[in-house]
C-alpha cells in the first residue's frame, strides 16, 4: 500500500483513481487547503459511512470500486435511493441528509470533495468507529 498523506495546502498532482484503491483506511485526509478537501474512504461490505448532514458544506463523491445504495433527502425522514456503482459520482448540496451504503461484496472504495474541509488536516481514521470516535469528541 502507498504511504497516503495530506499533502495541502501546498499545490499537489497524483493519480486520484490509484490513491482512492490504494487507500485501506475508513477515511484518509489526502488533500486540505483553505476552502476545499480531498479524503479517501473504503466502506467495507455491508458498512456505510452514516446518516448524516452538512449544514454549511457541499460534497461531491467519485466510486471507484463496488457498489452502493444512496440516500439523500432535505428532511431524515424523506429520503430518495438511488443504485451506485464504480465510476458515478454523488452530488450532496448543503443542508442534504444523506449516507451511502455497501450493497457489494467487496470494499466500497471513493473519493470525497467537501468545500469548504469538513476534516482537520491530517485526518486518518483507520475504521469508522475511529471516525465515529473521533465526531463524537468534536460535539
Amino acid at each position: 500500500m502507498t504511504n497516503i498523506t495530506d499533502h495541502g495546502p501546498t499545490p499537489f498532482v497524483d493519480n486520484i483513481e490509484r490513491a482512492t484503491l490504494d487507500n485501506e483506511n475508513y477515511r484518509t485526509a489526502l488533500w486540505t487547503g483553505a476552502n476545499l478537501q480531498v479524503t479517501l474512504m473504503t466502506i467495507q461490505p455491508g458498512h456505510d459511512i452514516g446518516l448524516e448532514v452538512h449544514e454549511d458544506h457541499d460534497q461531491f463523491l467519485r466510486i471507484e470500486q463496488g457498489d452502493a445504495t444512496v440516500y439523500m433527502g432535505p428532511v431524515e425522514a424523506e429520503l430518495m435511493t438511488w443504485p451506485a456503482s464504480e465510476d458515478d459520482a454523488i452530488i450532496v448540496p448543503a443542508g442534504t441528509w444523506h449516507n451511502l451504503v455497501n450493497t457489494g461484496d467487496v470494499p466500497l472504495r471513493l473519493y470525497s470533495i467537501y468545500a469548504p474541509p469538513e476534516h482537520a488536516h491530517g485526518t486518518i481514521h483507520v475504521t469508522k468507529e475511529d471516525a465515529d470516535a473521533a465526531e463524537s469528541e468534536e460535539e
